[in-house]
């Protein structure tokens, strides 16, 4: 009889510690399930794409987990994205501050966008168009590899493109595509209206200041605007319709 209440004793014992073993895992996954996700500084991904990134895998809604699994430790190796740092807030919230590889344009080969860098490496070949990023037509190249720059004639075009597009945020006012002529005019196309801006740099702030007004007046209007004689001294443009 003893030996029976010593055994009931030491099986509730037991059944209390799984007990109380099962609810301190249910409170340490419930309290620390990553619930709020904060994001910033992503352009081509959306928030739940990054979102997912960061927390996949086993536990990867934990914020205990991602705190021992990100600390000190950057996220590299993802496409269009240089570095992720992740940062545990509390232990339901997360931040994912997101730093971009610093693309100066893309141009398109079939259905495939080769995105580049202001030196001209193909940073990423991708099926996704990403916003913001503007076309370049007017590159010759013949061939293109991953991590090494597009084999054009005038290297030093790329800079150029990345100046157009630092241009472009300053004034908001994002053109769909560049496109460089054989005699090396920049002509920057707004849906059917072409801003042609020469091939002389030296005004090219001036005429971007003057760029959105333009844009807006001449929305819808099939032709091209040619700033391309823009000086201190020439400062009238001339819009010409394209033949019907």
């Amino acid at each position: 009889m003893k030996k029976k209440r010593k055994i009931k004793i030491r099986l509730m014992i037991t059944l209390g510690l799984i007990l109380v073993l099962i609810c301190g895992l249910w409170f340490f996954v419930e309290y620390y399930t990553v619930k709020n996700v904060e994001v910033n500084g992503n352009l081509h991904y959306t928030d739940a794409e990054i979102e997912n990134m960061v927390t996949e895998g086993m536990l990867g809604h934990n914020t205990v987990f991602l705190s021992l699994k990100y600390k000190n430790r950057e996220v590299k190796d993802i496409p269009f994205v240089d570095v992720m740092d992740v940062t545990v807030l509390d232990h339901g919230s997360v931040r994912v501050n997101v730093y971009e590889k610093a693309l100066a344009g893309y141009v398109k080969c079939l259905d495939t966008y080769l995105y580049f860098d202001k030196d001209g490496y193909v940073v990423e070949i991708s099926t996704v168009k990403t916003e913001g990023i503007p076309l370049v037509t007017g590159l010759d190249f013949d061939y293109c590899v991953i991590g090494e720059p597009l084999p054009v004639k005038d290297p030093q075009i790329f800079s150029t493109i990345l100046d157009l597009t630092k241009l472009m945020d300053k004034y908001e006012t994002c053109a769909d595509r560049i496109y460089f002529t054989s005699d090396s005019d920049v002509i920057l196309y707004y849906d059917e209206l072409k801003i042609n801006l020469g091939k002389d740099f030296k005004y090219i702030e001036e005429k971007f200041m003057l760029l959105p007004e333009f844009v807006v007046e001449l929305s819808g209007k099939k032709g091209t605007l040619h700033m391309e004689n823009y000086s201190e001294t020439n400062t009238d443009f001339t819009f010409k319709p394209d033949a019907k």
